[in-house]
């Protein structure tokens, strides 16, 4: 007899991810720390030519990315560096990062954080971005930094 895992599994599917947009992302929480037990977050990510959050770093997760489709760059060690369709970046937290699409359709990302709660932050951040008359940017920093998240 096999032991019983701490969590549940779960499986889901696309239409059931919850979808916020902010920073010319269309994220969709495939998996939150409701149902992870906290350990990690995953989300596929849609982003717009141009595309994509401004350097940045985490005080509380670690971070990673597979680049799904499209022209992916990422900001490393204060260089932006392109990078091919297949690519795995891993960015540990505190480390100054992001990420843009370079090129003129959409973009797609496989993002991961450990541990959860990047979606909590993000749900409060795509508010911002969809108020009537755009974001109030100090808003954003404010919120950001609630969430452990600043920019350079």
């Amino acid at each position: 007899m096999s032991p019983s895992p701490a969590i549940p599994p779960v499986i889901v599917p696309p239409a059931d991810a919850r979808t916020h947009h902010a920073f010319g992302d269309t994220t969709a929480f495939l998996l939150t720390g409701e149902q992870t037990g906290g350990r990690y977050t995953m989300s596929a990510n849609v982003i717009d030519p141009g595309g994509g959050p401004p350097p940045h770093w985490h005080d509380h997760q670690d971070e990673w990315f597979y680049v799904v489709d499209g022209r992916a760059e990422f900001f490393k060690d204060g260089v932006w560096t392109e990078v091919p369709v297949g690519t795995a970046v891993f960015i540990p937290r505190g480390a100054v990062h992001a990420f843009r699409n370079a090129g003129d359709t959409p973009m797609k990302l496989t993002i991961h954080t450990a541990p959860s709660g990047f979606e909590a932050f993000f749900a409060r951040i795509a508010e911002e971005f969809n108020r009537d008359g755009g974001p109030d940017m100090g808003r954003v920093v404010e919120i950001s930094a609630e969430h452990g998240i600043h920019y350079v």
